[in-house]
């Protein structure tokens, strides 16, 4: 059975699903640039897990790599949050709808 390719917003959610994998991104995010043995270093995980988890992140659109000379450095690519930050804004809306009626409703019960 072919699978047809996830949308941005389920390529994101999944990148960033897994505890290991959101802790990877988290410390590219937090660095300008960092390679594969700065990440691996203290992380409590293998060279080639580090590199698979950002192989799946680079993927989800989430880090950008730069190569120079047998290293490859990590930064983050803010703009591939977007797609669920407006998934997010969406249902944000709704949200915020439905909230502001509850409270008018309440009022309505309890002046």
């Amino acid at each position: 059975m072919i699978e047809a390719a996830p949308n941005p917003v389920t390529a994101v959610m999944r990148a960033l699903a897994d505890p290991t994998r959101r802790a990877v991104f988290e410390r590219v995010f937090e660095s300008k640039e960092i390679s594969v043995a700065e990440l691996t270093r203290g992380s409590g995980v293998t060279q080639g897990a580090i590199s698979q988890h950002l192989k799946s992140l680079k993927l989800a659109g989430l880090v950008a790599e730069r190569a120079e000379g047998r290293n490859v450095y990590y930064r983050a690519a803010p703009q591939g949050l977007e797609p669920l930050v407006t998934w997010m804004d969406h249902y944000g809306v709704f949200w915020r709808e439905r909230f502001e009626n509850l409270r008018d409703l309440l009022k309505e019960i309890d002046p």
